[in-house]
Formats: structure tokens, sequence, C-alpha cells
């Protein structure tokens, strides 16, 4: 029986993660229920490893401590200047999507805070990782190569995106950060937001009607909806899933309407 496409998912991940082939990731996942972190558990604990030693938290505990500044950082919190240093240690692009998926694994309150708890929890919960720094930038980079495969991921991190991104109080973000975010998310080693049949590039098109037409902060709902909206529109150039009747943002049905026009007067001209 052919595998549904969250199984299909679920193959690529563990794929990613382990380095394995497509048949052993299926013998794992179907022991499992096709429960990505049981089967990655299994599989090193089969091969002689274990996900979860005993002393990996102490571990992960040391290494939180030996990235601080101790003189500049709070005793359970790496600083500005400390996350940064640790981010480009394990690897990331401080200007991409990989931004928000580390952000989003050690569950960050801001882009520029990491917590002792954050840290120690998300690493903790990753199988097969050691608590060393080459070892978590071999396991990150797993995961950006899989994050334009693994739309569950992807929607993860797009969503604490939102939530890592605003600033201080507030409760939505500014349209320039919102764009800017979107701009990192929705280009490789992200999802690319750009129409699968005829190449419509969805991106360009919706940050130059959000220029010409939107003055507001993005909030909540209209971050996630947007995509979800990124999401049909690729699959679906024409936008027949789009209707007045439906439940989409406001926002997001001036958009469509500012589009068709638009597209109406590129073919008269």
């Amino acid at each position: 029986m052919p595998l549904s496409s969250t199984q299909r998912s679920a193959v690529s991940s563990f794929v990613s993660i382990t380095g394995t082939t497509e048949k052993v990731a299926t013998r794992y996942l179907k022991n499992a229920g096709y429960k990505v972190n049981e089967a990655v558990d299994a599989y090193y604990q089969t091969i002689g490893g274990t996900s979860t030693p005993p002393s990996k938290e102490p571990q992960l505990n040391k290494l939180f401590d030996s990235l601080r500044n101790e003189q500049e950082d709070a005793k359970d919190t790496l600083g500005a200047d400390s996350s940064m240093a640790y981010l480009n240690a394990i690897g990331v692009d401080l200007e991409g999507a990989s931004l928000f998926l580390a952000m989003e694994l050690v569950q960050a309150p801001t882009i520029g805070e990491i917590t002792r708890k954050g840290f120690v929890e998300g690493w903790k919960a990753q199988p097969g990782v050691d608590a060393k720094i080459e070892s978590q930038k071999q396991y990150f980079k797993r995961l950006v190569d899989s994050l334009s495969k693994d739309r569950a991921l992807f929607r993860r991190v797009y969503r604490y995106a939102f939530v890592v991104g605003r600033e201080g109080e507030q409760k939505a973000l500014s349209l320039d950060n919102a764009i800017l975010y979107w701009e990192m998310l929705f280009k490789k080693p992200g999802q690319l937001w750009i129409g699968n049949a005829a190449g419509i590039d969805w991106l360009s098109e919706w940050i130059t009607f959000l220029r010409e037409k939107w003055t507001r902060s993005v909030n909540r709902d209209m971050w996630n909806q947007t995509f979800e909206f990124a999401v049909k529109s690729t699959e679906d150039e024409s936008l027949s899933f789009w209707s007045e009747d439906g439940a989409w943002p406001g926002v997001i049905d001036q958009f469509v309407e500012w589009y068709r026009k638009k597209s109406m007067m590129d073919v008269d001209a």
C-alpha cells in the first residue's frame, strides 16, 4: 500500500535526522506508528547508541555555562552576543529561515536571547545528539536540509517566528518586520512561495501589495493565515480555492482582488 503524504513526510524527516535509507526509515517508522521521535530513538538504541543518556542533562547545562559570558549574561540566560556566537557556531544563517529553526528548537523568548531551560529541554528532546557543539551542528544541518521538504516542520518554525519576532510586550509584528521575516522564511532553505505551474512569484506580489495598500501591523491570525494561503496559492495559481464567502482574513481578500485587477491590467497592456 502506498504511503500517505504524512507518512512520506515522516520518512523524509527520519532519513534527514539519521542519514539512513528510506527502506530502514520505513521499517522503524512502521513499528513506531509513524511517530518520528519514537522511531529515531529505537533506531539509535538498536545501533548501540541512546538518544537520552542519563548524563545528557548535566552535560547540556555544562555546555550552556561554557557559552555564557559571566560578566554580561545572567546565570540562566545567553544574552545577544553570546546567543549570536552560539548560533554561528552551530551553522545558523542569521539572515535566513534557519535562524527561526534554531529559535524554535531552543524555544527562545526573543531573537537575542536563549534561556537555560529552553536550551537544555530543546536539545534533550533531540534524538542521537551529544551535548557537544559539533554534534549539535551536524544535527542542525540535517534539520535545515529537511526544512524545505517537511511541511509540518516548516509550519511549526513559521508559526514560532511570530512568537520570537515580536518586540517587547507587543502582540503583533510591525509590517516592516513581518515583511523581513517572510523574506527570510520563504527562501531556501525554507519553502519557496512560488507557484508550481506558472512560477508566479507570490511572495513578491504579496509584499508589493502590502507596501501599496496595507498600513497596519500584522497580528497572529494574519500571520498564520498567510502561511495557509501561501501553501494553497503555490499549488493553485488560479486562486480557485478562494471565495468571497471563505474564512480568509480581510487582508487576503483584498490581496486577491488587487492581484486579479493587476493581472487584467497586465494582460490589457
